[in-house]
C-alpha cells in the first residue's frame, strides 16, 4: 500500500504526532496519580472514562495507560506512566502491532472510502474474537475506544454488554470529549478520570516539545484562546493566530451607541489578506477567532470575565463588562457570525467579502439593544 493509499486515521490531529506515538504528556499529573493510586491499592477498575475537552491529551493518556498495563503483566504498578526508552510494548503500539491492544474507532465507508461519522455496531461486534481470548502471559489486554461519544446507540448497547460482564484482566479505556452523550448505563459502569485544560506553563512545555517555543506572554494568550488544548494551540501558534486575534481586536473601538464601532479602514485592510492560496489558512482562522472574540466579550458582559488573551482584548473585555445588557446579543452575534462563515465556506464565497460583511453586520446588531434600553 502506498502512502497515498493509507487510510486516514480519525484520531490523528493535523500535523501533531498520533497519540500512540507521543512519549511526553504535560499537565495531567493529577489524573496519572489517581490511576496509579487505584492500581496500587487493588482498586483497578475494568473500565475507565477519560473525560475532558478535545485536545488536552486524553487519547495520549489512554495509550500510556494501555502500554503500562500491558508491560506490567502480573507485576505491580510503576511509579509513573512514562515509557522506558527501550520498551518493546511501546514499539509495538507505535507500529500498531501490539496483540494485546485493540483500538475501536470510526472506520472507512467501503463505498465512499471516506471516514464514517460514527462508530457502528459492527465495529463493536468485531471485538468479540479479541475478548474471547486470554493474554498468553496472564497479563492485561486493553480496548481503547476513541471517541466513545461517537458510537451509535446500537454500538453503545453492544459495548455495554462487555462492560457489564467484562472478560478477566481486560481494561476498557473510553475517551470522551462530550461524556453527556454517552448512555447513562455506560457512564455508571466506568470510573471517570478527568483530564483538565492545560495551564499556560504546561501548554508552553507541550508546544516546546512539538518544536514551537512561545514566550510566557504568548503561552498565556494561546492557553486562553485554545481552551487549554494543545491541538488548537499548535494550530494558532503555527498559523499566526495571536497576531490575527490582535488584528480582529483592533477592528473594534469601544463606544456608546453602538457599544463597539468597526474600524472600516482596518477591516478592508484585513480582508485584503484573506484571498488566494496564501490567505486560505488565515481566512479559516478568522472565521474561528471572530466568533470566539464575540463569545468572550459576551462572557465579560455576563459577569464571567475571561483572562485577556492579549492587551488589545483587555480593553474590549473591560468595556463589555460595563454593558451587561449586551451579553445575550454578543452571544447571539457570535453564533450568527460562525454560521455565516460556515455557509460562506460551504459555497466558496469570496473570503474578503465574507469577512467585511460579517463584521459590518455586527455594529448594527449591537446598536439595537442599547437603543431599546
Amino acid at each position: 500500500m502506498s502512502a497515498d493509499d493509507t487510510p486516514p486515521e480519525p484520531d490523528r490531529r493535523g500535523a501533531l504526532p498520533h497519540p500512540r506515538e507521543a512519549v511526553a504528556l504535560h499537565g495531567q499529573d493529577a489524573a496519572e496519580a489517581a490511576f496509579l493510586e487505584a492500581w496500587g491499592a487493588g482498586r483497578l477498575h475494568h473500565a475507565w472514562l477519560l473525560r475532558g475537552p478535545e485536545g488536552v491529551g486524553k487519547a495520549t493518556f489512554a495509550y500510556r495507560m494501555a502500554r503500562t498495563l500491558i508491560a506490567a503483566g502480573d507485576g505491580a504498578p510503576p511509579p509513573d506512566l512514562t515509557p522506558p526508552a527501550d520498551c518493546p510494548v511501546m514499539r509495538r503500539i507505535r507500529a500498531g502491532a501490539e496483540p494485546r491492544l485493540v483500538v475501536l474507532r470510526r472506520g472507512l465507508n467501503e463505498r465512499t472510502k471516506r471516514l464514517r461519522t460514527q462508530i457502528g455496531v459492527d465495529d463493536v461486534r468485531a471485538l468479540r474474537p479479541f475478548l474471547a481470548l486470554s493474554a498468553p502471559d496472564g497479563g492485561w489486554r486493553v480496548v481503547i475506544v476513541d471517541a466513545a461519544d461517537e458510537m451509535t446507540v446500537q454500538a453503545a448497547n453492544a459495548l455495554l454488554k462487555s462492560l457489564e460482564e467484562p472478560p478477566a484482566r481486560t481494561a476498557f479505556l473510553l475517551v470522551a470529549h462530550a461524556p453527556g452523550r454517552l448512555l447513562p448505563t455506560i457512564r455508571s459502569r466506568t470510573r471517570a478520570l478527568d483530564l483538565n485544560p492545560l495551564s499556560p506553563d504546561a501548554l508552553a512545555a507541550a508546544l516546546d516539545g512539538l518544536g514551537e517555543r512561545p514566550s510566557a506572554e504568548e503561552a498565556a494568550g494561546l492557553a486562553a484562546l485554545a481552551g487549554g488544548s494543545v491541538g488548537v494551540a499548535m494550530t494558532l501558534s503555527s498559523e499566526g493566530g495571536l497576531t490575527l486575534f490582535h488584528d480582529l481586536c483592533s477592528l473594534l473601538t469601544p463606544g456608546g451607541r453602538p457599544a463597539f464601532r468597526i474600524d472600516r479602514v482596518a477591516l478592508v485592510r484585513l480582508a485584503e489578506g484573506m484571498g488566494g492560496k496564501a490567505g486560505e489558512g488565515r481566512y479559516g482562522l478568522a472565521l474561528t477567532l471572530g466568533p470566539l472574540l464575540l463569545a468572550r466579550l459576551a462572557r465579560a458582559a455576563a459577569g464571567a470575565m475571561p483572562p485577556p488573551a492579549l492587551p488589545a482584548e483587555a480593553r474590549l473585555l473591560d468595556h463589555a463588562s460595563r454593558e451587561p445588557a449586551l451579553a445575550p446579543h454578543l452571544a447571539e452575534a457570535s453564533v450568527t457570525m460562525a454560521e455565516a462563515g460556515s455557509r460562506a465556506k460551504a459555497v466558496s464565497l469570496d473570503p474578503g467579502r465574507t469577512v467585511i460583511d460579517t463584521w459590518l453586520g455586527l455594529e448594527a446588531a449591537l446598536e439595537r439593544p442599547l437603543q431599546r434600553a
